[in-house]
């Protein structure tokens, strides 16, 4: 006599539709969860990264003063950090390794000179939205 296999012990053996749905539903309140806590962290580290290159940039400018005797001028920018002026006689740099670094956000840094509230000079970010002003994550970050 042979036996007939089991249909039931069969068709126990995949998902039900129910099962995936479930599953799903699931991944999506995962999702919506903790997909704004890690975009907040993003906005957050590229926040830092923005204070941490203008620091860098603002010692190369202090750099540069002390060699040159002088602040760059607004027209020659942050670009005489890398490059050496029309009379390099004193210029000992270039003042950063490699080639002036883009904000987080991809915008070059703005420099101004001089700078607001008795400073000699400003090195700006525009922010995310790569405009003057903002407020939250689309704040400009300055030295």
């Amino acid at each position: 006599m042979t036996r007939r296999p089991n249909h039931s012990a069969c068709a126990a053996s995949g998902f039900t539709l129910l099962e995936l749905l479930v599953v799903i539903l699931i991944i999506g309140l995962l999702t919506g969860i903790i997909g704004p806590r890690l975009m907040g962290q993003i906005s957050r580290s590229e926040v830092t990264t923005a204070r941490a290159q203008i620091a860098a940039l603002d010692k190369a400018v202090e750099a540069y003063r002390l060699d040159m005797g002088q602040y760059p001028s607004s027209g020659q920018g942050l670009r005489a950090l890398v490059s050496p002026p029309t009379s390099p006689e004193r210029w000992r740099g270039p003042y950063l390794k490699g080639a002036l670094p883009l904000d987080p956000w991809g915008s070059p840094y703005q420099y101004r000179v001089p700078g607001s509230n008795g400073r000699d000079f400003d090195i700006v970010s525009l922010g995310r939205d790569k405009a003057p002003g903002g407020s939250g994550d689309d704040a400009d970050i300055t030295n």
